[in-house]
């Protein structure tokens, strides 16, 4: 018998009632619906968009679902589910497959293209920002996009991606943006609704599986609050209080030997305990599978090195057997002297060990393999750096931090409470655990203060990082025009950020100029323009209420008065329109047009005398690309030449000296394998403290091509540094010798011990690479074009092909 009042299943019979879909779709899940999904997929089945924010394990992504169920249940809507990253990507296609079958999901992640056209589609968000652009055909019958951790638009390379497709998508597109829990939820869920219409914001605070925190000491896991506190006033528990000044933890007094004397020194309590042993602890409370967040890949490598020296193995005989089976299946199109250089063998032997690490440098079809055994539980224990914590689906029991600080780059800094959130919000498996463990490793100078206010802490502000490119500026022009360019760029959060008034004013704006181009339409005569007799009409009322008004005037001033409006009403009489039978009607519609246009021409002066910050980079880039002669004014209006219609293709930081090289004609004479060192060369950001020297680089051709596009890059920067904009780093040849060698055929091994990097890494730049030269083949002329083409074939082979997906 149900515990609800007679309210409460009133409303929720009702709830039924409006929205049967949801009560459809939510019986149809493996869990009942959390309130929150609930309520998000109630809104997007009564024609919202949502904001949906909630922490990390909490069943976002069964809004984005229920969007694409609502898609599917009609004969030709799409959806579009976009990622940050091709392998968040990959994941979600493989998950959707499995519901809707291969033949209704497609996967777009700039180097794959599989089902491009299906009902659904996932991709990057870059991919769909490109085919805004492009006006993709893809786009028609659009009706739901997801974006999958919308709250990477605060990262400061890629985030404007993300406000450029939120503004430019379709009006008639409904947005789920599915977020980290963050402070500002409601602001941002504000600018959502002014540049998208209705949306509502959804937010949760609540895990569904409890978050048990502790620390880790020598031989035990402390609470890290005091479990007999009282609910909702959590105190840091006195042992680690003690400790964390340097007394014992049972609160006794010093202890003194015979005679007086100390006795031996034992153990502290807060010594640091090796993994080893840490990892046989969970084990023998069943706090496993476990994974240890480790700042630095070879710190992941190190500690699965030392668990199998230490001959830890946490797997059965028939796991093993599974293990074996999965990875030999999984690599079975890699050929053997590729695996050798992979250190496949001693990888292989860990995973069947329940061990494996986890970062950027692993190749990807191995982080692959993780990921999938983790997943079935045959992988115990996975050392991994915080990318793992960025929405792949890895849930574990325990998560365990050994530092609570990083290396940003520059030094070694704290982590943010967000970053506390992101990382431990791994822990907890819904339906399997009831409750999930945050393990802190105790180091000397540890404050537990310091942790409770980390993990108390759920929240973190978004901030827009927002900039304008040359790319961005030579759509926005084509497509809209500058002026209505630069009201969209006031569109953006960014902007909304620093004057929210201002995007409201924007807006406005955009929807008078579609009502003032209809009421041009409604206003047009077949005897003239209209719009000519409107504005002499227009001009003679306003000289007859200013001569009604002002009686005082002299009499010199009401004769110069009396004149105008007689040489007015003169013209009037003889303009064709006068004599149109419709005349009246179409003068009705002509009184609208300028009441609204006087009242937009006032909010454009509102726009233009705030701090438009993005408007005003805006305006730098495009005198630039007018120094360049990529654009030019026409008619008053800033239109694209050829030169800036080329660009609209060309996408990433390097867009105007890609550019400029093509139109230069600067690469005419490489080959394939230097086309592809050259274009590596501009996508490839070197490793701090990197050098870049001529040693080691190929000789000939791509010596003398990289010379002038060197010189092309310096006087391109300053004049980038004239109009007041930041420019760009120099160019980083470290991995050119390296891809020429790939593209040469040149054997895996060989190519990895040349440019001294993890073969996950030589991947990642290969693919960048790849991207830009299929750019180039598509952009550039003739034989250039053509090289492209066989530069990109020859750098996608061998374990590139092979992580395609």
């Amino acid at each position: 018998m149900s515990s609800a009042t007679p309210s409460e299943r009133y409303a929720e019979a009702k709830s039924v009632r409006e929205h049967p879909v949801t009560a459809e779709f939510a019986d149809a899940q493996r869990f009942e619906l959390d309130p929150f999904q609930a309520a998000s997929c109630r809104a997007l089945e009564g024609g919202s968009s949502v904001l949906v924010a909630a922490p990390t394990g909490a069943g976002k992504t069964i809004v984005g679902e229920f969007a694409i169920h609502l898609a599917m249940r009609s004969d030709t809507d799409k959806a579009f589910y976009t990622t940050p990253m091709k392998a968040l990507s990959n994941q979600k296609f493989r998950e959707l497959q499995e519901v809707y079958g291969a033949e209704n999901v497609g996967l777009l992640t700039g180097d794959t293209n599989i089902n491009s056209h299906a009902r659904v589609v996932v991709m990057t968000t870059e991919v769909l920002r490109n085919m805004i652009y492009a006006s993709s055909r893809a786009l028609l019958d659009l009706r739901y996009v997801v974006m999958d951790e919308v709250h990477y638009l605060a990262d400061r390379f890629r985030g404007a991606v993300w406000e450029e497709v939120i503004i430019h998508l379709p009006e008639s597109v409904r947005l789920v943006a599915l977020s980290a829990t963050v402070s500002n939820a409601e602001e941002f869920g504000d600018w959502l609704g002014t540049v998208r219409g209705s949306t509502e914001v959804i937010v949760s605070e609540t895990r569904p599986v409890p978050l048990e925190q502790h620390v880790l000491t020598r031989g035990e896991l402390l609470p890290l609050f005091d479990e007999r506190a009282r609910p909702g006033e959590p105190s840091v528990n006195t042992q680690l209080l003690r400790m964390g000044r340097g007394l014992p933890s049972d609160g006794g007094p010093p202890r003194r030997g015979r005679g007086n004397r100390r006795p031996p020194r034992a153990p502290r309590m807060g010594a640091r305990l090796d993994r080893a042993e840490a990892i046989g602890l969970l084990d023998r409370q069943q706090l496993l599978p476990a994974i240890f967040f480790i700042f630095s890949r070879i710190g992941c490598d190190q500690a699965v090195a030392q668990a199998r020296r230490a001959g830890i193995r946490l797997t059965t005989r028939e796991e093993r057997e599974a293990i074996r089976e999965i990875v030999r299946r999984r690599t079975a199109s890699l050929q053997d002297e590729d695996l050798g250089a992979l250190g496949y063998f001693e990888w292989a032997n860990d995973l069947e060990r329940g061990l494996a690490a986890h970062h950027a440098g692993l190749l990807p079809a191995f982080k692959e393999i993780v990921e999938e055994l983790f997943q079935r539980k045959l992988v115990k224990v996975v050392f991994a750096t915080e990318t793992l914590a960025l929405g792949i689906n890895m849930p574990a029991r325990t998560v365990v931090l050994e530092k609570l600080e990083k290396f940003n780059g520059e030094a070694r800094v704290p982590i943010t409470s967000g970053e506390y959130t992101q990382l431990t919000g791994r822990a907890g498996r819904r339906g399997i655990d009831v409750e999930g463990h945050a393990v802190v490793h105790w180091t000397d100078g540890l404050d537990p203060h310091a942790v409770a206010s980390l993990a108390s802490r759920r929240t973190y502000p978004l901030n827009s990082s927002f900039r304008p490119t040359y790319n961005m500026a030579v759509n926005l022009i084509d497509q809209f025009g500058r002026s209505s360019a630069r009201e969209i760029l006031e569109s953006s959060f960014a902007q909304f950020q620093a004057d929210r008034a201002v995007v409201g004013l924007a807006r406005e704006v955009r929807r008078a100029e579609e009502s003032l181009e209809g009421y041009l339409t409604a206003m047009r005569c077949h005897r003239g323009d209209f719009a000519e007799y409107a504005a002499i009409r227009r001009e003679l009322s306003d000289l007859e209420k200013k001569a009604r008004r002002d009686q005082s005037t002299s009499k010199a001033r009401e004769e110069q008065r009396r004149q105008q409006i007689t040489s007015l009403k003169k013209s009037m009489q003889r303009h064709p329109c006068h004599r149109c039978e419709d005349r009246e009607q179409h003068a009705r519609w002509g009184e609208r047009y300028y009441k609204l246009k006087r009242q937009t021409d006032k909010q454009r002066r509102q726009i233009s005398s705030r701090t438009g910050t993005v408007a005003r980079q805006f305006d730098r880039i495009v005198d630039v690309l007018a120094a360049l002669d990529y654009v030019r004014t026409a008619e008053g209006d800033t239109v694209l030449t050829e030169a800036g219609s080329r660009m609209k293709r060309i996408y990433g930081d390097r867009d105007l000296l890609v550019a400029e090289s093509l139109r230069r004609d600067l690469w005419r004479r490489l080959d394939p394998a230097a086309l592809a060192a050259l274009a590596c060369t501009l996508v490839y950001e070197p490793r701090r403290g990197e050098q870049n020297g001529d040693y080691g680089l190929p000789r000939g051709p791509f010596r003398e091509a990289l010379d002038v596009t060197e010189r092309l890059w310096a006087e391109l920067d300053d004049l980038e540094h004239d109009h007041r904009l930041p420019g760009t780093a120099p160019l980083a040849p470290g991995l050119a010798q390296a891809m020429t060698m790939w593209a040469r055929g040149q054997s895996l091994d060989h190519v990895l011990g040349t440019a001294d990097m993890a073969a996950g890494d030589f991947v990642r730049w290969t693919k960048q690479t790849i991207d830009l030269l299929d750019q180039i083949s598509l952009v550039a002329d003739g034989d250039l074009a053509r090289t492209a083409r066989r530069a990109l074939e020859a750098v996608r082979r061998g374990i590139v092909a092979h992580t395609g997906l």
